[in-house]
């Protein structure tokens, strides 16, 4: 006779705004808990630069699929030499493209949705993962210390986009997206604008120090992830189309001198686009790789204003704190584009930021790592499993701290 279920150990959050339905874009969400994009570096290599998703990767998937549940896949290259990691998939070959397909089949077997996000790493990759070119940026400003090849970046300092390259980059990520939704079955793509990766090379200050239409003014900084954003809309339709920015992000060298106007600019240009995203995800001000919340928080403090003008002192006169999401969420909202929240979330403090209106969905990553099974233990009160962080990139086995974390009793 099996065990019984264990009695809850936490307040069950199923009644609570994050187990409300939604509509977001052409999905209708049975609930607001949503994977996070997250490289685990688990992709087969099949030659130089190409790496390919196969059975483990179906089955890691499928275990966090549920109905009515987003995903969202790891950052995936639009291209060949596009990444800058091993194990990494892209979308670029017939083999790729075959094997998210039975990715995408495997969710959809669930009732659950995916959203493919595709990237292109920039100036984050050395000659060694690029087939020995030289890695290409907004400027020619290297990331400090070493690439995970164990080179100094600095060695090896990016060399400027052209504008001509530009825009084939811009036509790529279209393809990309295209092949993603039409070839291999996903429900639309996010373009990864964030975390210091080639279109946030452009967005942020300290970094861009063009001279053309793609530098200098906050106008000019925006065209390309803006150009990006038009032409997937254009190929696979807005509501298909997503993005994620990160306007408070330290990682890789990237420190904006005005992140709250400036991503407030951005905001206001995404929320006026013709075909507009289905959502805008956002990386929250607590996050960072390296420093503690309170450090983070602290740090940014020291250097960022209150207020500004225009658009962003419209956004900011509430009683919130100069350094947070909600005013661009606010922003967005005026146009319709639904927002996801992402950064140190957990079962406490993820309810409220729906309740209050602050994000439409909350993102979820070590938690869903850890519990493939994550949105029935928060509505039930289930406990929670522990993460690994030793297995979160890679692990011997590759199944370690991929997908041996156990479903609670009787969720599977």
């Amino acid at each position: 006779m099996p065990a019984p279920i264990t009695t809850p150990s936490f307040t069950p959050l199923k009644n609570t705004a994050i187990f409300k339905p939604l509509q977001l874009g052409k999905l209708q969400l049975e609930h607001r808990i949503v994977q996070a994009p997250l490289t685990r570096m688990r992709a087969r290599k099949e030659a130089d630069g190409v790496f390919v998703p196969h059975e483990l990767n179906v089955e890691y998937y499928k275990q966090r699929a549920n109905k009515g549940g987003l995903q969202l896949t790891e950052a995936t290259d639009i291209c060949h030499y596009a990444g800058g990691y091993p194990g990494v998939p892209g979308v670029f070959t017939p083999s790729q493209l075959a094997g998210w397909k039975k990715v995408t089949d495997a969710v959809h077997s669930k009732g659950g949705y995916i959203f493919c996000q595709l990237w292109h790493t920039g100036r984050a990759s050395p000659p060694s993962f690029r087939n020995g070119t030289t890695p290409v940026s907004s400027s020619n400003i290297p990331i400090s210390g070493k690439a995970l090849d164990g080179t100094d970046y600095a060695a090896n300092p990016p060399r400027p986009l052209t504008v001509d390259e530009i825009h084939s980059i811009t036509d790529e990520w279209a393809a990309a997206a295209k092949r993603a939704v039409d070839e291999a079955g996903f429900d639309g793509v996010e373009i990864h604008g964030a975390n210091g990766y080639l279109l946030d090379q452009f967005l942020h200050d300290n970094v861009n120090k063009r001279d053309d239409a793609y530098g200098g003014s906050i106008e000019n900084r925006c065209r390309f992830p803006l150009e990006v954003l038009r032409a997937v809309a254009a190929a696979i339709g807005g509501e298909r189309t997503a993005i994620r920015l990160s306007p408070y992000n330290y990682f890789q060298d990237t420190k904006d001198s005005n992140p709250n106007a400036h991503w407030a600019y951005l905001c206001q240009q995404i929320a006026t686009l013709p075909a507009k995203p289905a959502y805008v995800h956002m990386v929250e001000p607590r996050f960072d790789e390296a420093l503690s919340e309170q450090a983070k928080l602290d740090a940014l403090a020291a250097y960022t204003a209150a207020a500004g003008e225009g658009v962003e002192a419209e956004a900011t006169a509430t009683d919130k704190a100069p350094n947070s999401l909600v005013p661009f969420r606010r922003i967005l909202a005026k146009g319709g584009v639904k927002f996801l929240a992402a950064g140190g979330f957990s079962r406490d403090n993820a309810a409220p930021v729906v309740e209050s209106g602050d994000a439409d969905c909350v993102i979820f990553g070590r938690w869903f790592i850890a519990n493939p099974d994550l949105p029935v233990r928060l509505a039930e009160g289930w406990p929670l499993n522990p993460y690994d962080r030793d297995s979160f990139y890679g692990a011997d086995p590759p199944s370690k701290g991929y997908v041996d974390y156990p479903f609670f009793e009787g969720s599977a």
